[in-house]
This record gives C-alpha cells, structure tokens and sequence, in this order.
C-alpha cells in the first residue's frame, strides 16, 4: 500500500481532475516511474484509493456480492448468494481500513472519531455503511457495506426467480392494486426493501407516493417524492426525524405513503397516516412473523407517548392495516414465506410457501 499512497499523493497534489478516467489515466502514467517492479498495482487501485473504500471496492462492483463485512482482525467476509465467504483481501493496517471510511463519509459531512465512534452512512450509490471504532468496537474497526442490488424487476421477475409462486405474486398484485395496506415483515437480509421496491411498479399510474425513510434505498417507481431522515450535525444541530417527516408527508399530497423501515415511535405517526385516507400505503418491520409483526408495531407506537392505551391500539393497528406480508432467507434464496389477511379480530394466513 505504500506505492499506492505515494502515488495518490503525487495525483492530490496535482491539477489532475477528480475523476475515474482522468485518475486512472494519470496513474497510469505516474506508476512506472514510482514503482517500475509493482506490476501488480493496477491504475484502478489508486483510483479506489483516492475515490472510494480502497481494496473493498472490487468486492464492492461484483454484481453477485451482496454485503461486504470487515472484522476488527482484518479479515474480508462477502456474502453471495445467501452464503459468507472469506474474501482474499484482508486490511492488516486499522489505519487503513478507518482511513478509507472517512475518505467516503466526509463528503457526506458525517464523522468518525473517539468523540463519535460510529457512522451509518448512504454511499452515492445507494449503498449502507456502518463502521464502528474504539472504544466502541472492543478489538479494531469494524465495518459493513450492504450493497444496493435491484435483481428483480417485477413480479413477474420475483415470481421467476422462485422467490414467489403464482399464486401469491397474484395476491400481492391484487393487494397493491386494490390499495390495502400492507407491512412487510421478515429479519435482516431477507429481502424487504426488495420487495417493497417490486410492489411499488404494481401501484396504477398517476398516483402520487411520497416515501419516507431513514436512509434512502427505495428504488420506487412512477410519481414519487423522496424524502430523507437527516442525523444531527457535528455540533448536535440539524437532525430531522422520521416523525417530522411523516408530518411533512401528509402536507405534501400523497395518494399513498411508503415507509422505508419503522423501528420508533415513528410507528404511531405512520398509523396515524395511513388511516386518515391514504390507502395502499406501505412499510417494513424487523420481526420473525406476521404476528410478531403486528406486536412489535404496537409497542413501537406505544412508545411514542401519546396517552394511548394498550387496547386501542391493538385495535388501531389492526384497522390501519389489511396485510401482512412474511418474507425470509432460505438456503434456496429469498422468499415470500405467508401472506396473511389483518382483521379486527385476527389474522388469516392466504398464503403458505417454504
């Protein structure tokens, strides 16, 4: 890595453009004269270097690699295809791996520090970060990247890839076109926000979705407004909540409200939305099944200290929504585990697969 550093010190110091071809083009040029016996340094290692999160980013362009994950040992995982695999590239300097986050988040205006010894980030392309450092990660830095992936296209897409069968990929049309709302459900990884993006093309042209999420990774399609929670800045100013934009939400027009991920007290606010005329509205919960769903839902709102009882809103939260979809990984892939159908006086499961 020395080469590489010294070659990407003599490109800042320069006037060359900050850009890939131009980088690499320079690079090209400078690397015969720095380091004439590294034949295995490409032009493309310095512009990661420079540009990106340094040797992750060949991991980070294969198409078949979903999360990225660096141990505070320096040990590589990547995960293709549902399994973790041991990557042949390692970080034996901590400095290295915590240099090349901040090369990526300063951008953002974000910071990674003793002071604040974790980040969550949203690279350019859509991608998660989360890196934590002493004294918060005991043995080094550690770090994951979940990769935005959109596979699938459709449902006719989801339903080809097995993840669903014919017969649910109808009642998933069919409760997207008749504008119940839903909740997908399912642990990390399964697929949710993958899903939640492939319903979104079955939503009838000329609808107006406004989607509200923590960090932006939906993908929806048709007339959307995006709008993006923001952290506190470095002098604790600035930080806008999803609560305050689920108010925003309803001020802006939507046929349909779509929220990302609830995992606070937001949930009171978006049941609160999607009962005041915005049916077909969607969102995503980590849970282990549909009801499991449905109680996290409950507390999370409940949290929100609204002088609500217990009772009301159980019977809140199964008014506000018509369905609950199950998504899970299996060893053969994601899937489309049950489809259950919410009513006052409880569930009814329509679909069964896996």
């Amino acid at each position: 890595m020395a080469v590489i550093d010294r070659v990407a010190r003599r490109l800042v110091e320069s006037s060359v453009p900050w850009e890939r071809p131009a980088l690499e083009e320079a690079a090209r040029r400078l690397l015969p004269v720095e380091a004439p016996l590294a034949r295995d340094i490409t032009p493309g290692d310095v512009a990661d270097t420079l540009l990106g999160l340094g040797r992750l980013e060949p991991l980070l362009r294969d198409p078949a690699v979903s999360d990225v994950l660096v141990n505070a040992s320096g040990e590589v995982w990547v995960e293709r295809r549902g399994a973790l695999q041991l990557a042949d590239v390692r970080f034996d300097d901590p400095q290295e791996l915590r240099a090349a986050v901040e090369r990526v988040i300063a951008p953002l205006g974000l910071r990674l520090d003793r002071a604040s010894p974790a980040v969550d980030a949203r690279l350019p392309d859509g991608s998660r970060l989360h890196a934590v450092i002493p004294p918060a990660s005991v043995d080094g830095p550690v770090v994951a990247v979940r990769r935005f992936t959109e596979a699938v296209a459709d449902l006719a897409a989801l339903e080809a890839s097995g993840a669903v069968t014919a017969d649910g990929a109808i009642l998933l049309q069919e409760a997207v076109q008749s504008r119940r709302n839903l909740l997908v459900t399912g642990g990390t990884g399964s697929g949710k926000t993958t899903l939640l993006n492939v319903l979104s093309k079955e939503i009838p042209a000329g609808e107006r979705v406004v989607s509200v999420e923590d960090a932006a990774e939906l993908r929806l399609s048709g007339h959307v407004v995006r709008l993006e929670a923001r952290p506190p800045n470095v002098e604790g100013y600035g930080e806008v909540t999803l609560r305050q934009l689920l108010r925003h939400a309803l001020r802006l027009r939507p046929d349909r409200i779509v929220v990302g991920e609830v995992r606070g007290p937001e949930a009171f606010d978006m049941l609160q939305a999607i009962s005041t005329g915005h049916d077909g509205s969607m969102s995503t919960i980590h849970a282990s099944s549909p009801e499991e769903a449905l109680w996290r839902l409950e507390t999370l709102a409940l949290t929100a200290g609204a002088g609500v009882s217990e009772q009301s809103m159980h019977r809140q939260v199964r008014r506000a929504l018509d369905v609950v979809v199950e998504v899970a990984r299996t060893r053969e892939g994601r899937r489309v585990r049950s489809i259950v159908q919410v009513g006052e006086h409880g569930l009814e499961e329509r679909y069964r697969c896996c």
